[in-house]
Order: C-alpha cells, then sequence, then structure tokens
C-alpha cells in the first residue's frame, strides 16, 4: 500500500475525508488554523494546508475505484502513473501541523496591529496591555486609548 493524492472539488476535502474514513480507507488531511474575517468578528478557523488535495493510503487497483466517491474530481498523476507519496513525507507534514499548532498568537507591549472588525476596522495601534481576551491599544492617529477584543485585531 502507498499513499496517493487525490484532487477534491473545491472546499469539499473534509467531507471527501469523512466518506473515505466510512469505506475504510486510510487518509490524511492536514489542516492548520487560519484567521477567517467576518463582517463582526474574526475566527481561527481549521482550513486544509494544501486546499482541494487529500492523500490516502491504498494500493492501486482501489485506487482507480475512488473516482466513484463524491467529491473527489480526481487521481494526482506524476509521469504518467499516479503520484506517490513517500511515508517519510507525510510524516515529515504531520510533524510541521503539530510544530505550527502548538505556536500562538501572542501580543507583547509596544506590537503594531490592525483592528480588522468592529468600530475601530482599519484602525491601527500599539499593543499598551494584553490581557486573556482583550488588549488596551493607543491609537496614535487620534491620540487616543482604546480597549477591543482580542478577536479583533491582527499583528502587522
Amino acid at each position: 500500500m502507498n499513499w496517493y493524492v487525490l484532487y477534491t472539488t473545491a472546499k469539499a476535502e473534509k467531507q471527501v475525508e469523512i466518506r473515505l474514513k466510512a469505506r475504510d480507507i486510510e487518509t490524511y488531511l492536514p489542516l492548520h488554523l487560519c484567521p477567517r474575517k467576518w463582517s463582526d468578528r474574526v475566527k481561527m478557523v481549521e482550513m486544509p494546508l494544501f486546499p482541494s488535495y487529500i492523500f490516502v493510503k491504498t494500493t492501486d487497483e482501489q485506487l482507480r475505484t475512488l473516482y466513484q466517491i463524491n467529491g473527489v474530481a480526481r487521481i494526482v498523476y506524476y509521469n504518467g502513473s499516479p503520484a506517490i507519496v513517500r511515508q517519510k513525507e507525510i510524516d515529515a507534514m504531520r510533524t510541521f501541523v503539530e510544530k505550527a499548532r502548538e505556536k500562538s498568537c501572542t501580543f507583547l507591549s509596544d506590537d503594531e496591529v490592525k483592528v480588522v472588525c468592529g468600530p475601530l476596522k482599519n484602525v491601527q495601534g500599539k499593543v499598551v496591555k494584553a490581557g486573556k481576551d482583550k488588549l488596551i491599544l493607543f491609537v496614535e492617529q487620534i491620540g487616543v486609548t482604546v480597549c477591543v477584543q482580542l478577536n479583533q485585531v491582527v499583528k502587522k
């Protein structure tokens, strides 16, 4: 059994993974946390590290039957045959994703930040004090100190 790469339809990676696991096929979908902005907030969302790609460990014969799964667009080929990913490359991706997950975005005094939503949208400032879920910012543009939610700012 080898690791192969499937190309999925847009934004269908997680659903394809569920369908493959229902057929007892080993999969790997590397996910990372990414800030997503809505009109009223910023939220950390798990997104695929490689959009529209999922890795499957299966036999060459079984691989060709995976076209039947809803959301699978095609098998990725290299030099005329299905692309094989080595186990050590899968392990390296897993290690990278785990180490990246351990890192968190912390705000320190004097960090430059930008407010991305709320009434102070697009205002830039320096962190005066960082709390558990709020930041005190000094906004030099207007010469005031304000309090904003941690999920409303990003580092510059």
